[in-house]
C-alpha cells in the first residue's frame, strides 16, 4: 500500500483526484492511503438531508458522493482516504468500515482511552461522544473516501449541524480527552494499525 501525506489541502480537488484515481485504476494498481487535513468545510453525503444543516456560519458546504449525512472537516482533524481494491482484498464494504473503526479504537486503547463502534451508526465513540466519522464510496469494486479522526481541533462548527444526521450528538477530540497525541504521531499510528488490520484479516 502506498502512503501519501498530503498536508493541508482543499476538499474538492482531493475528491476529484480520488474519483480520477478510482476510474483509472486497473486490477494491478496498488492500493493507496492518503493522509491529510482539510480547511474548514461541511460535506454532505449522497443521501444527506438539508434539515441537518442548521447554520453554516459562512463555512462552505460541499455536496459529495460518499455515503452518510453532513459532517465537518477542519484543521486538527486527521483525514484518511482509503483507495482500496475491495474485490482484490476479498473484503466487503461493511467489513472495510469495521477495519477502519478498529484501527481508531486500537490507537485510543494504546493511549488508555476506551472507544467503541456502534452497530446502528458507523463511527467511533467515547462515552457516546463521536470522535471518528466514516463514509465510503464504492465503484468498480474499489472504495474511496474514508474516515476523519478528531485530534486537536475547534469543535464549535459541529454545533452548526446535526453531525452525521443525529440531533444533539456530542463530538469530542483527543485533546479534550487529555490525550496529547500530535497530528504526526496520529498519522504514524493510523498507518501502522490500518496496515495491521488489512494484513491480519487478509491472511
Amino acid at each position: 500500500m502506498i502512503v501519501r501525506d498530503l498536508g493541508l489541502v482543499e476538499f474538492e480537488p482531493i475528491c476529484e483526484a480520488m474519483r480520477k484515481f478510482t476510474a483509472e485504476r486497473t486490477p494491478d494498481t496498488q492500493d493507496e492511503l492518503w493522509l491529510l487535513e482539510h480547511p474548514a468545510v461541511f460535506t454532505m453525503g449522497l443521501n444527506g438531508k438539508d434539515e441537518h444543516v442548521l447554520n453554516t456560519h459562512d463555512i462552505p458546504l460541499v455536496n459529495t458522493d460518499r455515503g452518510g449525512q453532513v459532517t465537518y472537516h477542519g484543521p486538527g482533524q486527521l483525514i484518511a482516504y482509503t483507495l482500496v481494491d475491495l474485490k482484490r482484498n476479498k473484503v466487503g464494504v461493511r467489513e472495510m468500515v469495521t477495519r477502519l473503526e478498529n484501527s481508531l479504537i486500537a490507537i485510543m486503547a494504546a493511549q488508555g482511552i476506551a472507544a467503541e463502534s456502534r452497530a446502528d451508526a458507523p463511527g467511533v465513540y467515547v462515552d457516546g461522544r463521536k470522535i471518528g466519522a466514516l463514509g465510503l464510496r464504492v465503484k468498480r469494486g474499489a472504495c474511496y473516501h474514508g474516515l476523519s479522526f478528531n485530534i486537536d481541533m475547534d469543535l464549535t462548527p459541529f454545533s452548526y449541524i446535526n453531525p452525521c444526521g443525529y440531533q444533539g450528538l456530542e463530538v469530542i477530540d483527543l485533546k479534550s480527552l487529555g490525550c496529547e497525541l500530535t497530528m504526526e504521531q496520529a498519522k504514524q499510528y493510523f498507518v501502522s494499525e490500518f496496515k495491521q488490520q488489512m494484513l491480519e484479516n487478509n491472511a
